[in-house]
């Protein structure tokens, strides 16, 4: 289907216009099918998204019972005594999901899902990594690895995370007929969730990623932690050739931070420096790309414009 680029005049509009389209593709599915399968993201871009889905489904412009969801990714050592309370810190994302979207809504969805990552005792992940090195290979160019955990781990609870927990994510979107509408928003490297800078687009399933230095500094810097040691180290996280198995994706993104991996996602060519640029690869095998950008993050694009339509993009400016 290709790569349709809308350019909206700022974050509001950005996030009318992500809303309309992603409405009209939830009552298409609807109108095939009994349910549509949502892949949801954190993160500030798809908040206003979120919003105006939540009303127009709360004015019955789509039915929400009939919504499941899955969300992109969920860290791995947040603080907590248990399971419970690492799935309630307020950083986590199973919490920013019910703040900022599914508490909207006044008819739940069938059923949501979200990384298992807080199942997930990040010290005993450690040291069985370290007491088992044989078991698993780290793989990405830069600071943020993929660690793939072998087929046949010696350690058992290595292969409880391969089966259950990265797996079992995997194998239940697969169960439920794949993802109908994904909603992704990017980083300022170009990574989709925690699909970092670097990692390898081939087997990019659902992933344990290693973060890199600077999303746990900057996770600190931000005020997210109040400190290094309390801040995750780890992440589960669906990888750029799952997220881009969905039958139509909405990238979102504003301001100056992702001018450039927008840009180059598009003009460029694929490559897992760019995990977003993954985009044109699923989209000359027919899935339907759609960015949705504010006019910063998209200025480059518009500056382009003979560029995009030699590639076959199409480009338009809407409010």
């Amino acid at each position: 289907m290709g790569i349709q680029v809308i350019v909206a005049e700022d974050f509001a509009a950005l996030s009318e216009a992500a809303a309309d389209i992603a409405k009209k593709k939830i009552q298409a599915v609807l109108k095939q099918k009994k349910e549509a399968v949502l892949g949801l993201a954190t993160g500030n871009s798809p908040t206003g998204l979120y919003k105006h889905l939540a009303k127009a489904a709360n004015k019955g412009e789509f039915d929400s019972r009939a919504c499941r969801s899955f969300n992109l990714d969920e860290y791995v050592g947040l603080p907590g005594d248990n399971v419970q309370h690492r799935v309630m810190h307020p950083e986590s994302y199973a919490y920013f999901m019910i703040q900022e979207f599914f508490s909207l809504l006044k008819n739940k969805f069938i059923e949501t899902n979200v990384p298992y990552g807080s199942l997930v005792e990040q010290k005993k992940l450690i040291a069985e990594l370290k007491a088992n090195p044989n078991d698993w290979e780290a793989k990405g160019t830069d600071k943020g690895k993929s660690i793939c955990i072998g087929n046949n781990p010696k350690s058992k609870y290595l292969k409880w995370v391969k089966k259950e927990i990265l797996d079992g994510y995997a194998g239940k979107i697969k169960k439920m007929g794949g993802i109908d509408l994904q909603i992704i928003g990017v980083g300022g490297r170009g990574h989709v969730a925690f699909h970092e800078s670097g990692i390898p687009f081939k087997g990019s399933s659902v992933m344990l990623v290693k973060l890199d230095d600077n999303t746990v500094t900057n996770a600190v810097a931000d005020g997210h932690f109040a400190a290094k040691k309390d801040s995750p180290n780890y992440a589960i996280s669906m990888g750029a050739e799952l997220v881009y198995k969905a039958k139509t994706v909405i990238l979102l993104a504003n301001g100056e931070r992702k001018i450039e991996p927008v840009t180059l996602s598009l003009l460029g060519d694929p490559t897992p420096e760019i995990p977003i640029s993954y985009g044109q690869t699923y989209a000359a095998n027919g899935g339907e790309l759609i960015y949705v950008l504010d006019r910063i993050a998209g200025r480059e694009l518009l500056a382009n414009k003979k560029a995009l339509s030699a590639k076959g993009f199409k480009i338009k400016e809407v409010g």
